[in-house]
């Protein structure tokens, strides 16, 4: 897939209409560590992966690492999962890569793309890979990062650089031109694949696959708002306008 490949509004119809999710190309991670929620998301078959990390994990009451992890392998086994590593001196996370990939064949290592001194992961990243791991590079936001990364990547091992577009929306530039780049950057590692980061809106998926990145992960409430692709507008106009009516109605409102 290529930026070249996917720009232009293809996926889009004259009228503004968007393909249904299950119709677009690129591939949909969900991305949280409630068990349940993975199970339901797996079971529904329209993602094709699932990835978490550490703060994640947290929010969601996870005590015991390495449990949770083999919890979810024993349902998800077909599927690239992300599971991240957390020790801040690169030897630590050198040992607990290892480990994580030793759980199943679809584990994809979280590594991030710096230390919390900001020093550099790529060392780390190439010893790995050359390794054989499946890594999946995290919390990347610059293109000079994403050139470090290619560089240190190993083109025969599947791998996944993971770019935090919503982030670097928040910041209040314009994600897709980076994302578009990272794509051409990528170009001679046919085995890694771009993934959009920390979507914060259903449009970021209809964003992301007219760029041509491969992923994007999504929250359960943005995955629950993709389904909404395709819905005819004027209809949906006339149903906020019930909803508007009827809850007036259910207040007891008086002007």
């Amino acid at each position: 897939m290529t930026a070249s490949g996917r720009a232009g509004g293809e996926g889009r119809t004259e009228n503004g209409a968007v393909p249904a999710l299950a119709d677009m190309r690129i591939k949909v991670f969900a991305d949280g560590a409630d068990l349940d929620s993975i199970i339901e998301a797996y079971r529904g078959g329209l993602v094709k992966g699932f990835t978490t990390n550490p703060t994640l994990m947290s929010k969601a009451g996870i005590t015991n690492y390495m449990a949770f992890a083999a919890e979810v392998l024993r349902v998800v086994t077909d599927l690239p999962v992300s599971f991240e590593v957390f020790s801040d001196d690169f030897e630590g996370m050198r040992e607990q890569a290892r480990k994580l990939a030793s759980l199943a064949e679809n584990v994809y290592v979280k590594i991030p793309i710096t230390n919390t001194q900001g020093r550099s992961s790529c060392a780390l990243i190439r010893d790995l890979a050359g390794e054989g791991l499946k890594l999946n590079i995290t919390a990347m936001m610059t293109l000079e990062q994403v050139r470090d990364v290619a560089g240190a990547l190993n083109a025969d091992v599947p791998a996944i650089v993971s770019v935090f577009a919503g982030r670097i929306a928040d910041t209040g530039r314009d994600p897709v031109p980076l994302m578009a780049e990272a794509l051409e950057i990528l170009k001679p590692l046919p085995k890694a694949e771009l993934l959009w980061a920390s979507p914060r809106e259903a449009l970021n998926i209809v964003q992301a696959e007219q760029v041509g990145c491969h992923i994007i992960t999504v929250t359960p409430a943005v995955l629950a708002k993709a389904r909404l692709f395709g819905k005819d507008l004027a209809e949906f106009s006339l149903e906020t306008v019930k909803m508007f009516y009827n809850d007036a109605l259910k207040s007891g409102f008086h002007i």
